[in-house]
């Protein structure tokens, strides 16, 4: 049994703790404006999603999820308020050459968020993952790699100046432990520290409006990461930099605890005079040799989806709160996580998840 069908069996059970005649009330399926995410949603808080396309969906067995699946575009309209390029302004797809840009798909979401009346979150300006290889094994000196750091966010930020809202900056710079990447990450290993400083100052002057964020995973509790994120914001600012956010990924997974202090992370950070944002959210877990989640596995992701957005909602600053994809058959997670799957809120028909509804309900209780 496919689970979008199954989930229809399962959902009145499984609502959380909705009575049964709620959950048979419960919104109609994807096709509309009427009860969508954005709907619920109080004023001046952004629900999003990524916008799937570029990167891993190139080597999966379907096409470009952004350009050529209309229903999903249609749906990603109606329900978000945000979006942001899951992969297609990452180095690797939008500077895929020293001398040539692909400004082609980035510049479709933009439009296309303009057009539905969605703000955009930019993902990434620095970060050591996803580079193009002229960039990774070029002989550069370290006046070379300053510069092409300079070009790159002087060039990608200006070019979408006034057309969105937050940049992640610098992403994922600091280990688990807390310590600085400084082995995997080319602009710290190359040109030290002083790089994180100089990459907020170039992309604020290429956009004075934008707001500009460090973003990482792993961070959503107070611990060694978090903590080391902390230190250096409140050094930044102190000397000026402009910084204005940071933002905790929110991938969590069904195998671990709920990271509890959550909000009180989040409002440490804008007791630093920050904003702050969930910007990955999803929760993946291990599924049964059926492929299909048990009723306990869609009640707890529910409950982790609701508890992150409650955080989230319980801190003045935090003001966006984006899933990884809605969709669970252009989810990262299956790609890289061998085994687990199910981590969005939506089943590959769009039919809604029991986490969806307690999404929507926990954004409609704070209108």
């Amino acid at each position: 049994m496919k689970p979008a069908r199954l989930i229809m069996t399962l959902f009145t059970a499984v609502a959380l703790s909705m009575p049964l005649a709620s959950a048979a009330s419960a919104a109609p399926e994807a096709s509309g404006h009427h009860h969508t995410l954005r709907a619920a949603a109080p004023k001046g808080f952004y629900i999003g999603s990524a916008v799937a396309g570029g990167g891993h969906h190139e080597n999966q067995p379907y096409p470009d999820p952004f350009t050529s699946d209309r229903p999903y575009r249609k749906v990603l309209a109606a329900e978000f308020s945000s979006v942001s390029a899951e992969n297609q302004m990452k180095w690797e797809y939008i500077h895929p050459e020293r001398n040539r840009y692909n400004f082609g798909t980035a510049d479709a979401i933009v439009r296309f968020a303009q057009q539905n009346r969605q703000v955009v979150r930019g993902h990434t300006l620095l970060w050591h993952s996803q580079n193009p290889e002229w960039l990774e094994k070029g002989q550069f000196t370290k006046d070379e790699l300053r510069a092409i750091l300079r070009e790159h966010i002087t060039t990608v930020v200006g070019r979408y100046a006034g057309k969105i809202q937050q940049w992640d900056v610098a992403n994922e710079i600091f280990t688990d432990a807390g310590a600085l990447r400084t082995a995997d990450n080319i602009w710290i290993r190359e040109l030290g520290p002083g790089i994180i400083a100089d990459a907020f100052r170039w992309a604020h002057r290429a956009d004075p409006r934008a707001k500009l964020f460090f973003n990482d995973y792993n961070v959503e509790g107070v611990n060694a990461k978090s903590d080391a994120y902390h230190a250096l914001i409140k050094d930044l600012r102190a000397a000026g930099v402009p910084v204005h956010g940071f933002s905790a990924q929110g991938h969590l997974s069904l195998d671990y605890g709920f990271p509890d202090d959550l909000e009180r992370n989040l409002k440490r950070f804008a007791a630093l005079g920050l904003q702050t944002a969930l910007t990955e959210v999803d929760v993946r877990m291990t599924l049964p040799a059926s492929g299909v989640p048990t009723e306990a596995q869609l009640r707890q992701q529910a409950d982790y989806y609701q508890r992150m957005l409650t955080a989230c909602l319980n801190v003045s600053t935090c003001r966006s709160f984006t899933i990884w994809g809605f969709v669970d058959k252009y989810s990262w997670v299956p790609v890289f996580f061998q085994g687990q799957g199910a981590a969005t809120v939506m089943w590959d028909d769009f039919s809604r998840k029991p986490a969806y509804h307690v999404l929507r309900s926990t954004l409609a209780e704070r209108r």
